[in-house]
């Protein structure tokens, strides 16, 4: 372990005393949570480039910044349809405990990553929704993180759990945004469960500060004959991490994971995503697109997971690159790991730069060559793009995309 790694952790547990003591009336399942995240914590230290799933990341401004425990509760906004309920999870922490103690830890383990151990020992800031058995909800529900500029820099712990029930349907979003002139670090951990039977969406856009660290992990379990849609979509932070895993645990599972990130100057972003087939009949479906400017780098790993017994598994992964210098970078490796015999799965992988084809022929129909690039730039992203079906949040993300790609001709 790096000396770095060893002296930022051992200025954790100071934190993480003062932090337990000061909750001594929590229930008791919640403190040895948090007490077994804590331990795991301090036996795996912060990863390194040495670590596998890290290697092509390393989170080394992260450990060498002494950080100030704040928090980042969450903005969100009232939901008119029945069957919907968002709740403080502080307040659920403090009143009905229960009603959380069969899921909150359980979807997103931290036995192997770091980060959702930390989230997991310290988090207090963070919202519960429930979405009824049967409930149809017609308009998103949103959920805001912002953070604000501070005197010192700033480490928080937000947690999210969602709870779709049986045979529902709904759409969450998720957005990060900040500003400060000062770094920030947004250690966060997203939990789902999506009930037999149910449809649900999980919008993610993240526009952190260009000065911001934003970590997050994604955990997704669902259940029979359900189907979960995942849109990611990574525009901010100096460094941004993405863990993505989705268990399909029982037969007829369905999941589909879009994702598209942006870097330009110095922005390093980095998406894993874990696609876990374990029943029969599962159907998954995977688009990941990188446009990376400047010296910026882009890593995209995905695994998609067929486990012995899943058969009748159809599964489809694709990442796409696009490398607008030369001084630019993806580092891409998709997976299959395949331990079932009747199944369909392929993968795919390519990066470059603009299509010299492609180019020459819109230049043969008279337009410019900045005009050309521009139209090959937005027809890349917008494949990603149209597939967000929350109309409001498709029509910000054009507007954030047409600040940081060169406007083809119609949109100038």
């Amino acid at each position: 372990m790096e000396a770095e790694a060893v002296a930022q952790e051992q200025t954790f547990a100071p934190d993480f005393a003062a932090f337990a003591s000061a909750r001594p009336g929590g229930p008791g399942w919640l403190g040895a949570l948090r007490r077994r995240a804590f331990a795991r914590f301090t036996e795996l230290g912060f990863p390194t480039t040495k670590t596998e799933a890290w290697r092509f990341t390393s989170v080394r401004p992260i450990v060498e910044t002494s950080w100030t425990l704040t928090g980042r509760a969450p903005h969100t906004r009232p939901v008119r349809s029945e069957g919907v309920s968002l709740s403080d999870l502080r307040q659920v922490i403090a009143r009905d405990p229960e009603k959380i103690e069969r899921y909150l830890g359980q979807i997103a383990g931290f036995e192997k990553n770091a980060f959702t151990a930390l989230n997991t020992a310290f988090f207090e800031d963070g919202v519960l929704i429930e979405i009824a058995k049967g409930a149809v909800v017609t308009e998103p529900i949103e959920i805001a993180f912002e953070a604000t500029g501070a005197a010192v820099p700033e480490v928080s712990y937000p947690r999210i759990l969602v709870v779709a029930g049986e045979s529902s349907q709904a759409t969450v979003v998720e957005s990060w945004t900040g500003r400060g002139s000062r770094p920030y670090f947004s250690n966060a951990v997203t939990e789902i469960v999506v009930g037999d039977n149910a449809i649900l969406r999980h919008v993610k856009v993240q526009r952190e500060d260009l000065a911001a660290f934003h970590v997050q992990s994604i955990a997704a379990r669902v259940g029979r004959s359900s189907r979960f849609t995942s849109d990611n979509v990574a525009l901010g932070a100096a460094l941004a991490r993405t863990d993505i895993d989705v268990l399909l645990a029982e037969e007829g599972a369905e999941c589909e994971l879009n994702g598209l990130f942006l870097g330009s100057g110095n922005q390093h972003l980095d998406n894993h995503t874990v696609i876990d087939h374990a029943k029969p009949h599962g159907v998954s479906r995977e688009l990941y697109k990188g446009i990376m400017d400047g010296k910026a780098r882009g890593v995209f790993h995905g695994l998609v997971l067929v486990r012995q017994g899943a058969q009748k598994t159809d599964a489809i992964q694709t990442n796409k690159n696009l490398l607008l210098s030369k001084e630019a970078l993806v580092n891409s490796t998709p997976a299959l790991t395949i331990l079932a015999d009747d199944v369909k799965c392929k993968h795919g992988s390519t990066t470059g730069q603009l299509d010299a084809a492609a180019l020459f022929y819109l230049r043969s129909r008279g337009i410019g060559e900045a005009e050309a690039r521009a139209l090959l730039t937005w027809a890349f992203a917008s494949d990603v793009v149209k597939r967000i079906q929350v109309p409001s949040v498709r029509a910000a993300l054009e507007a954030a995309l047409g600040s940081r790609l060169p406007s083809p001709p119609e949109a100038s």
